[in-house]
């Protein structure tokens, strides 16, 4: 039976069901390796793109692509449709994006150096405490002299720059060592190694591109690529964590809604608090916390809920465990820890059912109107409507070219920033047309047959293709510190980001690097005509 405002999740003694007005309470997906968490998170997926909400998701094995193909015809799915009660069970595929910072199998993922922040590039390079400071004189030095920080050359270059300067800036920004300064450059040297430098430029991401619905209603699925990224655990946990701060900073408060504007799904969880400061689990924790009056919920999915900070765990109200394994005494002590989370089930006991699940199964307690947990129960999780299993490459292709985002990120866009004014070479902004107004729905879809509809009469509307046709991206943030004016969302940016979120547009740039040129040139001038001056006087006594 279909419920506008409900997302079947599975059947147990009675249908179990996701509320939607409180999937912003955020959830859990738990469970060892094989039981089932990825068509649990696919099956939630589903239903929420099919109730107009759009979704995140990272793909860390390659196999979630095949939400976007409708399923392959099997009896055994379509009993257990049935035997969850859903009567309105058809094969189909939900519209998805994909999306990849190394920009092989979706749409490049960007930002800039500067709004990556010293705080979480510290983090993605592992660096020690004195390291860290000297990364954020860099990012100061920068602010200060009017250097764009867009791209990995432009934080190499300002590097460079500030070993140069060593001694001079020493007593305006404090000790800077050229060994510290050579150690960050080899830790850059190494994520660029790893395909880190891809994430760093321009056009950066536009976070409405992660709230696009298609002409029918239907919520976006936007799938992260990241099968190769996940062998880079601290640039796919950095990156994570960087995106949930960009969309803290810049959704606005709606307070609690019918549905959720969007659904965050945080898979391999467990790689975002491995050896994560103290300072740093807080701050996730309030944007867990708060985030949830921007409209947006996480999920966290991992093997274990012991993963999960205690002070993180405490704020997911819906939660789905699938089986765990008891065969030591550590493994043991997680199976009680994660059944002392559920409200208990007279009929049985949680943490021997936790052992006993087989594929497919799990317990699960959601949240009920008026946030009250529900009662464990033991749940057939439903099946997907979507195929269970990969894509091809070239199903993979066909649908990155029939986005409606295609053409918009693909072809990097270079202009000058502090590369290039550190070494004198000046370039000319490229010419653009006038900016893009987001794709939402109603708007013109891309191509004929695709999920996002089909063009009217009058012909497609469609997204700029070329570097010509690109919108001229908006002066991007220069960070300093963090200003109490900012109110509590810039306060939490800052502290995740390390700045304060000041834009500094490339005009500004220019005026002070040539106000910095004439007074440099003027100064020069003066100095030597008073030396000429005296030492003249000196030779004609």
């Amino acid at each position: 039976m279909t419920d506008s405002k409900t997302i079947l999740i599975g059947k147990g003694e009675t249908p179990v069901r996701l509320h939607l007005a409180l999937a912003n309470r955020h959830g859990l997906i738990a469970g060892a390796t094989g039981t089932g968490k990825t068509i649990t998170l696919q099956v939630l997926a589903e239903g929420l793109s099919r109730a107009g909400v759009p979704v995140f998701c990272a793909d860390i094995k390659g196999d979630l692509s095949g939400i976007a193909a409708p399923g392959t015809p099997n009896p055994k799915i379509e009993n257990r449709a049935r035997a969850c009660g859903i009567d309105d069970f058809a094969y189909e595929a939900s519209p998805v994006i994909f999306w990849d910072v190394l920009g092989t199998k979706g749409h490049p993922v960007r930002t800039t150096v500067a709004e990556m922040g010293p705080l979480l590039l510290a983090r993605l390079l592992e660096l020690n405490e004195t390291q860290e400071g000297v990364l954020n004189i860099a990012f100061k030095l920068a602010d200060d002299e009017g250097l764009l920080l867009l791209d990995f050359k432009d934080l190499t270059a300002i590097l460079q720059f500030l070993a140069e300067q060593a001694e001079l800036v020493t007593t305006t920004y404090g000790n800077v060592s050229k060994a510290t300064i050579g150690t960050i450059q080899r830790r850059l040297l190494m994520l660029e190694q790893q395909g880190g430098d891809r994430f760093f430029g321009e056009p950066a991401l536009e976070l409405d591109d992660f709230l696009l619905t298609t002409p029918d209603g239907r919520g976006a699925v936007n799938v992260l690529v990241a099968d190769e990224l996940i062998h880079s655990p601290r640039l796919y946990a950095t990156f994570l964590l960087w995106l949930l701060a960009e969309l803290f900073e810049e959704l606005p408060e709606v307070g609690d809604q019918e549905k959720p504007k969007l659904v965050f799904f945080f898979d391999e969880a467990h790689l975002l608090f491995r050896d994560a400061p103290k300072a740093l689990i807080e701050k996730i924790e309030q944007v867990v916390r708060l985030i949830r009056s921007k409209g947006v919920g996480i999920f966290f999915v991992t093997q274990n809920p012991l993963d999960i900070p205690p002070t993180v765990l405490g704020q997911l109200g819906n939660r789905i465990q699938h089986a765990l394994r008891a065969f030591t005494p550590i493994e043991q002590k997680a199976v009680k820890a994660a059944a002392e989370t559920f409200r208990p089930n007279p009929k049985f006991r949680t943490a021997e059912v936790i052992t006993q699940l087989g594929v497919g199964e799990a317990l699960v307690s959601v949240l009920e109107p008026g946030g009250v947990p529900s009662v464990v129960q033991r749940v057939q999780i439903c099946p997907p409507r979507s195929r269970i299993g990969p894509l091809t490459a070239e199903e993979r292709a066909e649908i990155i070219a029939m986005s409606p985002l295609a053409g918009k990120y693909e072809e990097p866009i270079d202009r000058e920033s502090a590369y290039e004014i550190l070494q004198g070479r000046a370039t000319t902004p490229l010419a653009h047309t006038a900016p893009h107004t987001p794709w939402e729905t109603g708007s013109a879809p891309v191509r004929t047959g695709s999920p996002w509809g089909t063009a009217p009469a009058g012909g497609a509307a469609r997204l700029p293709r070329t570097r010509a046709e690109q919108p001229k991206p908006a002066g991007r943030r220069i960070l300093t510190q963090p200003s109490p004016s900012q109110g509590m969302g810039g306060i939490l940016r800052d502290v995740l980001t390390g700045g304060s979120g000041r834009r500094q547009r490339l005009g500004e740039a220019a005026a002070k690097t040539l106000a910095r040129s004439v007074s440099s040139q003027i100064g020069r001038q003066l100095g030597t005509a008073i030396v000429r001056g005296i030492l003249g006087s000196i030779l004609k006594k």
